[in-house]
């Protein structure tokens, strides 16, 4: 006959409030991370992330704002389930870099990330990169269209070429003013510059 284990009773209480605490941060860090936007295609997602200002301000001002979301170039298309296994995996490295403080001053894409891209591209443009009429604009491009990078001639395409943290200022709320001076130099520049 197997006898019943059961905890002693003095452990019942601080066992169960560390799971409670536990459970708490866990729902905490969810809500503080904003973990369920990441399941939608909202633009505004990726720059929870401080560091992903520069791209989300070069493409709001690109051609390709009215036309695609950051899912629509930088996740597959294929089928759902690996949509948001991409997203996923994707989401969880540029989590971890950007808790550990490992981000790069300019961000590139890792060897997944542009195979995912360039598929896309073709995705969208199927008809621009087989019509064999259009071989005759792209004098370059007279072998094969595929053999490089859509972004390899395409580079403003949608981001632009300066995409550093240094590079972008106050371009995605505008500088507050002082409206008593209406001016930018807060106060205590101009106390500063006194002294």
């Amino acid at each position: 006959m197997l006898k019943k284990i059961t905890p002693p009773d003095e452990w019942l209480l601080p066992v169960t409030v560390l799971v409670g605490m536990i459970v708490g941060l866990g729902f905490y860090i969810l809500h503080l991370s904003q973990a369920t936007s990441y399941l939608s295609d909202d633009p505004k997602t990726c720059i929870n992330c401080h560091v992903m200002t520069t791209e989300y301000i070069t493409w709001n001002h690109s051609s390709h704002r009215n036309v695609a979301t950051c899912n629509d170039c930088h996740v597959p298309h294929d089928n759902v389930l690996n949509k948001y296994y991409f997203k996923a995996k994707d989401g969880l490295y540029h989590a971890s870099v950007y808790t550990l403080r490992l981000e790069p001053q300019a961000i590139t894409m890792r060897e997944p990330s542009k195979k995912v891209v360039q598929n896309n591209c073709i995705r969208c443009h199927q008809g621009q990169v087989t019509d064999a009429k259009m071989i005759s604009w792209v004098a370059s491009h007279k072998e094969s269209r595929l053999d490089r990078t859509c972004w390899e001639c395409h580079r403003e395409t949608p981001h632009g070429r300066v995409r550093s943290l240094s590079s972008v200022g106050y371009q995605l709320d505008p500088m507050p003013i002082n409206q008593q001076q209406k001016e930018f130099v807060p106060q205590w520049i101009k106390d500063q510059l006194k002294k």
